[in-house]
C-alpha cells in the first residue's frame, strides 16, 4: 500500500510561482496514474492534472497552460509547477494514486490520497 505525502504550498501573491511535491512511500509509483486535485473551501474536489506510468499527461481547463505536472520515478515522487498564480487558484492540493493505471480525471477513481498541502493566493 503506498502512502503520499504533498508539501509545497504556501500562501503567495498573484502572479508567483510554486512546485508542488507528491512525495510516495511504501510502494513505488510507477505502476500508478498520480493525479492533483484541488478543494475549495464549501466545493467538491476538482482535477487539476494527472500523469500515466507511461508519462501521458492530461490538465483540467482551468490549468490555462500554467501549470505542468511531471514525475521522477528515482525519487519516487511527482510534481506540480504552478506559474502566474491567481486568488482563484487559492485551495487545498492533494495528490492521488490510480493503481489500476487509468486516465482517469474522477476522484473516485483514485485508491490513495495524501492529506493535502494549502495553497493561498493573495491579490
Amino acid at each position: 500500500q503506498v502512502q503520499l505525502e504533498e508539501s509545497g504550498g504556501a500562501l503567495v501573491q498573484s502572479g508567483d510561482s510554486l512546485r508542488l511535491s507528491c512525495a510516495a512511500s511504501g510502494d513505488t509509483l510507477y505502476s500508478y496514474t498520480v493525479g492533483w486535485f484541488r478543494q475549495a473551501p464549501g466545493k467538491g474536489r476538482e482535477f487539476v492534472a494527472r500523469i500515466t506510468w507511461r508519462g501521458n499527461r492530461h490538465y483540467a481547463d482551468i490549468d490555462q497552460g500554467r501549470f505542468t505536472i511531471s514525475r521522477d520515478d528515482a525519487a519516487n515522487t511527482v510534481y506540480l509547477q504552478m506559474n502566474n498564480l491567481k486568488p482563484e487558484d487559492t485551495a487545498v492540493y492533494y495528490c492521488g494514486a490510480d493503481i489500476s493505471g487509468s486516465a482517469s480525471v474522477r476522484p473516485t477513481e483514485y485508491d490513495y490520497w495524501g492529506q493535502g498541502t494549502q495553497v493561498t493566493v493573495s491579490s
